[in-house]
């Protein structure tokens, strides 16, 4: 049984947080106007917004939908590389690559993430304008 529901509790984030429907859809890469749609039921968010909006408040998917009354940072459920690691591929710039990872079956996730770990490795100390390899 849901606590409460997904519209009041994103509001309640936003308004707790101080920040307009424009800043947080600026933040989630929405309009203002699906913001408004998220607040009062009429629209829904797809899976990749929910988790942008979870990861702007800190938060676990439960507490956003209401499953929980315990907001349970995100830090806490997930290791800070894999926090690191979503957010790098959640750049749109970087994010083509690992386009797949956000809904890949755990161990297609562990492969991409050992990838992503050596190319971090690899580039350890390079400074921008370095060439690659260098």
């Amino acid at each position: 049984m849901y606590l409460v529901s997904f519209p009041s509790r994103l509001k309640q984030l936003r308004t707790q947080n101080k920040m307009t429907q424009e800043e947080l859809g600026k933040k989630i890469n929405v309009t203002k106007v699906s913001i408004s749609g998220y607040e009062n039921g009429n629209r829904s968010p797809d899976t990749d917004t929910l988790q942008r909006i979870a990861e702007v408040f800190n938060v676990s998917m439960d507490y956003l939908f209401g499953r929980t009354d315990a907001p349970s940072p995100l830090e806490k459920e997930k290791e800070s590389d894999e926090i690191e690691f979503e957010k790098f591929i959640s750049n749109p710039e970087h994010g083509i690559f690992f386009k797949e990872y956000l809904e890949a079956p755990e161990e297609r996730k562990k492969e991409l993430m050992m990838l992503w770990k050596m190319i971090k490795d690899a580039e350890k100390g390079r400074k921008l304008g370095d060439r690659q390899g260098e």
